[in-house]
C-alpha cells in the first residue's frame, strides 16, 4: 500500500501573480514518481492566503485524503534555499494585509494551545538529502509570523496525537519573480522539484531524524 502523501501550497498574495510554493506542490503530485525509490500517493491542494480560512481549507484536504505524512510549503522572498522549518509559534503578525484584508497583530493563533509546536519530520536529513542532489538547502528556525507560519501551527496542532507526520518549508522566489524584484535570490521549479523529491525520499527513509550539527538561521 503506497503512502499517502499531502503537500499543500498557497495562492498568490502581495500582487504577485503566481506562488511558486502551489507551482511545486502541482508539480510534485503530476509528475512521475518511480516506483523503485518511491512508494507515495501525492495529493495537492492549495491553500487561501488568509488566516483562519486556510486552516478551514487543511481541515477539508486532511479529511479528503487521510495522509501519512503533510508538507506545507511557503513562499519566502529573500531566501536562497529550501528551508526546512523547525518550529511553529502560536502567534499572528501581520507585516501586510492577507488577500482577505486581515492584518492580526499578537494574536494567538489559538488561544488555549502551546506557545510552539516542532515539526515531527526528520529536516536534517532531508537537508542532507537535497544537498546530496547539488540543491541549496538548510534548517530555519523561524517561520515567521504570516499565513504561513499560522497554517505551520494548525498543521502541527492537528496531527499532535494523530500518528501523522508533519512540517513546513519555505522555498524561494522563481527566476520570473525575482525579476520584478531586484536583489531577491531565486530557484528554478526543476530544481525545486528535484529538490523536495529528494526532501520526500528521506522522510519516508528516516524514522527518526539524523544527527548534524547546526541549521541556517533567518
Amino acid at each position: 500500500m503506497k503512502t499517502k502523501i499531502l503537500l499543500t501550497g498557497f495562492e498568490p498574495f502581495g500582487g504577485e501573480p503566481i506562488n511558486p510554493s502551489w507551482e511545486l506542490a502541482q508539480a510534485l503530485a503530476t509528475s512521475h514518481w518511480s516506483e523503485e525509490y518511491f512508494t507515495a500517493a501525492v495529493h495537492a491542494v492549495q491553500l487561501p492566503c488568509v488566516f483562519g480560512r486556510s486552516l478551514q481549507m487543511l481541515d477539508l484536504a486532511l479529511a479528503q485524503f487521510k495522509p501519512d505524512m503533510v508538507l506545507a510549503i511557503g513562499q519566502a522572498a529573500g531566501r536562497s534555499e529550501l528551508s526546512l522549518e523547525r518550529v511553529a509559534i502560536n502567534v499572528d503578525d501581520a507585516r501586510i494585509p492577507d488577500n482577505a484584508g486581515q492584518s492580526p497583530v499578537d494574536e494567538p493563533i489559538l488561544t488555549a494551545g502551546p506557545a510552539a509546536y516542532f515539526t515531527t519530520l526528520p529536516i536534517k536529513a532531508m537537508a542532507a538529502a537535497v544537498q546530496a542532489e547539488g540543491i541549496p538547502a538548510g534548517i530555519s528556525q523561524t517561520a515567521g509570523t504570516y499565513v504561513c507560519n499560522h497554517v505551520f501551527y494548525g498543521l502541527q496542532h492537528r496531527c499532535v496525537a494523530s500518528g501523522v507526520r508533519s512540517g513546513f518549508m519555505h522555498i524561494p522566489l522563481l527566476p520570473e519573480q525575482a525579476v520584478r524584484l531586484p536583489g531577491k535570490p531565486s530557484m528554478p521549479l526543476a530544481l525545486m522539484v528535484q529538490g523536495t523529491r529528494a526532501a520526500l525520499r528521506a522522510a519516508l527513509a528516516h524514522t527518526h531524524d539524523i544527527k548534524a550539527v547546526g541549521g541556517a538561521e533567518d
